[in-house]
């Protein structure tokens, strides 16, 4: 059985060697073990702090193979971006160019570098094996931080954003970072991307192009480029926007890649999912709808993929083997949404 379940000093090589495969442009998923060995201490920390407000927290789940303790994916949320350091992104925009003389009235697209998204929560770091892209795995991997706000709102903002990787081409060369970005760096985008992951996004982003950059002036590649999502992000984007997550308003300002936002209370596995109480059944037969369960727990948090035949406002009845794996036993509550 695949579980969720907050990452552990112990996982650092599994998460290394997930990470060695997430494709350029997860920096929040660098290929360093330093790096890394202080995301899942910073994650231990938050898990175990008392919080009443979203501030400097962040927390990161592993998906783990329990039969094999082996890890098949990974995912993260940051309380609030921009907390440590600027949140940058590319706002876009439109500037009306008039004159009455000529009666000529033009309205520019434009990019604006901004701050807008500061202070609200950010999913990040999700990486699940090729052959579980596409299967309710990548679900659980996705969803799965989801119910974990449901059932810690106070750790959490009103509104939740995403970075998604923008396009680049096989040779890992991004036509809008060409554009722009290398403009001001003597770096490819692979090479900025991982100066990025070992380092920080924040002291590259300050010398990019503060003024509003008119797209039109743009090569044809990087405008069509422009809020394009990498094959291999296409999972995360699709999940997220049948979650009630929006785009078009802003993109990431090195690959172009859009930015996702949407309402805490607006999402679907948070406003669709209901806490109800367990029954244990040795005899469970498998059958029903696929169902994703949470404890609900904190530090022992645990989420897994069931199939179920609940019927809504009733207990739900799960196999001695799946309370094992959530942590809970009879007359416990857990949250489930259907997936």
């Amino acid at each position: 059985m695949l579980v969720m379940r907050p990452a552990q000093m112990a996982d650092l090589g599994e998460v290394q060697r997930l990470a060695a495969d997430s494709p350029i442009g997860v920096t929040s998923l660098p290929d360093d073990a330093g790096r890394l060995s202080d995301k899942i201490a910073a994650s231990e920390t938050s898990f175990a702090a008392e919080v009443s407000f979203n501030g400097e927290e962040s927390y990161f789940f592993v998906l783990e193979d329990s039969s094999t303790g082996k890890l098949v994916g990974c995912s993260a949320i940051v309380a609030s971006a921009g907390y440590s350091e600027p949140f940058y992104s590319f706002r876009n925009e439109t500037f009306v160019h008039a004159s009455r003389e000529l009666k000529i009235h033009n309205k520019i697209h434009v990019l604006s570098q901004c701050h807008d998204l500061t202070g609200n929560s950010l999913l990040t770091s999700f990486y699940v094996l090729p052959e579980l892209v596409g299967t309710g795995w990548s679900e659980l991997n996705s969803r799965g931080r989801l119910l974990f706000m449901a059932a810690h709102p106070e750790r959490f903002a009103d509104s939740v954003v995403t970075e998604i990787v923008g396009y680049s081409d096989e040779n890992g060369d991004s036509p809008f970072w060409d554009a722009i970005g290398r403009n001001f760096f003597d770096l490819n985008y692979a090479e900025a991307e991982r100066l990025c992951g070992l380092k920080s996004r924040t002291f590259l982003a300050e010398l990019m192009p503060h003024y509003p950059i008119y797209v039109p002036l743009l090569p044809d590649a990087a405008q069509e480029a422009m809020g394009q999502v990498h094959p291999r992000a296409q999972i995360t984007f699709d999940i997220l926007m049948r979650e009630g997550f929006e785009t078009d308003h802003y993109i990431d300002i090195f690959d172009g890649g859009p930015t996702l936002h949407a309402r805490v209370s607006s999402i679907r596995s948070i406003a669709q999912s209901r806490v109800v109480p367990v029954k244990l059944d040795s005899t469970v037969v498998k059958g029903g709808r696929p169902y994703l369960v949470c404890n609900g727990q904190l530090q022992d948090y645990r989420a897994v993929l069931l199939e179920l035949d609940w019927v809504p406002g009733k207990p739900v009845t799960l196999s001695l083997e799946a309370a094992e794996a959530l942590g809970v036993g009879e007359g416990a509550s857990v949250r489930l949404v259907a997936v």
